[in-house]
């Protein structure tokens, strides 16, 4: 891949922007239109806006961490960048589609490469049926919520969600339940990532329930379907020594 052309996206925040100023003088930077590659600079939050708008352009993103946590972020450094560049490592993030009817019968459609999550918006439990590839599996789960996490999202709120942390390439999502309450000892389900996972809330009026695609939020939801969308892969540049691989596998064994 050629990295000759590098364009340059930062959050607001200042550490970000300070960021951007010094990768601005140590290297000459194009629009995103001309560029080869997106040199996102932020925090993971600001990382996966960056992977949805820029999405339909194609070009890798390579994070560098301008935020806390900066689990899916290599190391901020403007030294030998287009060498670091050019020895990446580039994965492949398919999305979640999630498709969202609304009580008013109004349909959404949004995509998600951490997790589609229904919570409930009152303070009744939600109570939802769940079918997987067109079978029931369970008639009433009765719960605060319930997610499809991709193996990048499994250890964001999923992993809070007590559910499984899942290696990339592994092929599977992981079915997650919010707070069960009945079934009471269902902790949730891996799923080929093939599935389709469909949920109906069960007397959304009076237990209302909303549903996001990471940041994209549908209020008071009756019926939603989620399944990988292989089309839409989004292209992330690591390090050799920050493989999102290892560091998902890594999450396996802290304390």
């Amino acid at each position: 891949m050629s990295f000759e052309r590098i364009a340059c996206v930062s959050s607001e925040s200042p550490k970000a922007r300070e960021g951007m100023r010094r990768l601005a003088a140590a290297l000459p930077l194009v629009p995103v239109a001309e560029a080869d590659v997106i040199i996102a600079l932020g925090g993971d939050g600001f990382l996966l806006r960056t992977m949805h708008e820029y999405l339909h352009t194609g070009l890798p993103i390579y994070g560098m961490n301008r935020g806390s946590v900066g689990f899916l972020l290599n190391e901020f450094t403007c030294d030998n960048l287009r060498e670091r560049l050019h020895s990446a490592q580039l994965h492949f993030l398919h999305p979640l589609r999630m498709t969202a009817t609304s009580i008013d019968g109004e349909r959404h459609e949004a995509l998600a490469f951490n997790e589609v999550a229904l919570l409930r918006s009152s303070q009744q439990s939600a109570h939802v049926r769940v079918q997987v590839n067109g079978r029931q599996r369970l008639a009433n789960l009765v719960c605060d919520g319930v997610m499809v996490a991709t193996p990048a999202g499994s250890t964001a709120y999923n992993l809070s969600a007590h559910g499984p942390i899942i290696p990339l390439g592994s092929n599977v999502l992981a079915l997650t339940p919010v707070s069960p309450f009945r079934p009471r000892r269902w902790n949730g389900a891996l799923l080929p990532h093939t599935a389709e996972v469909e949920f109906e809330i069960l007397s959304p009026a009076r237990r209302p329930v909303d549903a996001s695609a990471d940041s994209t939020q549908v209020r008071m939801v009756t019926h939603v379907t989620v399944r990988e969308d292989p089309s839409l892969p989004a292209r992330i540049l690591f390090d050799p020594d920050r493989s999102l691989e290892e560091r998902i596998f890594n999450e396996q064994f802290l304390h």
